[in-house]
């Protein structure tokens, strides 16, 4: 059936309008596409009544624990709890794809298949205090979906996860462990009878099979995640970079900080949660405006005012500087094609006979003289 033309005049050998297709192709755009889809979730937080995911995350005190971030690699915990900016592009899409997945798949599932006088309920909020010695910590976050009585108690929780297929899995992922147990720990210490039962389920993002591992409150499972913590705050509060020791041996790969750690092929280490890296323009555009809408005195570095010149006005830049004769440049005085591998030369040292390249600030010294 021909598409329905409310212009019964209409000519069907019409040519296109002139410059409708240009308009089209102009309008549909990656970075539109961000654009919408970034102001789409605005709206949707607002909806929800959660402004507070619309802004940049606070970072967290030393004492305070996200079940969601344990038994991870010291560092990298480190580094994301203190906002230190991402590298590579942010998993939008896997993590949409874990949302619907929950929402769309699994909550039908078991309200269908949870026994008569239980129920779902979409997630309880915990918030409960681990004490180790002199140190008392604070555990916050929301569960998954629980499987409740009528009157709204908990009975068995869930903990839901897709990962790209679940035929290789033959016991749940030790974070993933360690994060149901922190709400086991934290509902079985509010509710007056034993909550200690849950269900770790993954599900393939490629064939939507899944695997279900039923967990029961392990006590010295959990003492290694509170030592976790234990050891995770006393690094924070003494205000020391933990050392690069991966829980699990992919994570470095995989790791969002690894070009700042150290574990990638560039000239740096062991930097800082704070600044950007000099000379390394792999931050997307979403990541790195994340960045610096969190931290006031912030700047682009040169190398990503070339990456991303649109910004350049919006947040400033901080100059070129040469480290051996201290001269400063503003960012757009070379002539210069963005290319990390061939930076330029100080003009000062070329004088002097030697061929030195430029940097930006290093990243100890961008806030403090932002």
């Amino acid at each position: 059936m021909p598409p329905n033309n409310t212009n019964t005049e209409s000519d069907p050998d019409r040519p296109v309008p002139e410059g409708t297709r240009d308009n089209v192709t102009e309008a549909i755009t990656s970075h539109g596409f961000r654009e919408w889809y970034d102001e789409r979730q605005i709206e949707q937080n607002l909806l929800d009544g959660k402004p507070y995911f619309n802004g940049p995350s606070p970072r967290k005190p030393p004492d305070r624990h996200t079940p969601s971030k344990l038994l991870q690699c010291h560092r990298k915990a480190l580094y994301a709890r203190q906002n230190a900016p991402r590298e590579g592009t942010t998993p939008d899409g896997i993590f949409w794809i874990g949302s619907t997945f929950e929402e769309d798949i699994i909550v039908p599932y078991l309200q269908d298949a949870t026994p008569d006088g239980l129920y779902i309920q979409n997630s309880l909020w915990i918030d409960a205090t681990v004490t180790v010695g002199d140190t008392e910590m604070r555990l916050r976050g929301a569960t998954d979906p629980v499987v409740v009585t009528a009157d709204g108690d908990p009975a068995i929780l869930t903990e839901i996860k897709t990962t790209t297929d679940v035929d290789h899995l033959t016991e749940p992922k030790p974070h993933h462990k360690a994060q149901l147990h922190a709400y086991l720990y934290a509902l079985n210490n509010e509710y007056d009878y034993p909550v200690t039962e849950g269900l770790i389920i993954y599900g393939s993002r490629k064939t939507l099979d899944i695997r279900v591992f039923q967990v029961t409150f392990d006590a010295d499972f959990w003492q290694r995640v509170v030592d976790w913590m234990a050891t995770q705050t006393a690094y924070e509060q003494g205000g020391e970079l933990p050392p690069a020791d991966p829980e699990r041996d992919w994570e470095c790969t995989y790791c969002s900080f690894k070009h700042r750690c150290g574990q990638a092929d560039t000239p740096y280490q062991d930097i800082g949660p704070d600044g950007l890296l000099p000379v390394f323009d792999g931050y997307d555009r979403d990541t790195l405006t994340e960045y610096l809408d969190a931290h006031d005195d912030a700047r682009l570095t040169p190398t990503l005012a070339h990456a991303y010149p649109e910004l350049a006005a919006e947040y400033g830049v901080y100059d070129w500087s040469c480290p051996r004769c201290s001269e400063t440049y503003a960012w757009d005085e070379f002539d210069w094609d963005g290319d990390t591998s061939n930076l330029p030369i100080c003009p000062t040292c070329r004088r002097d006979g030697k061929l030195l390249t430029v940097s930006g600030p290093e990243p100890d010294e961008q806030l403090r003289d932002g």
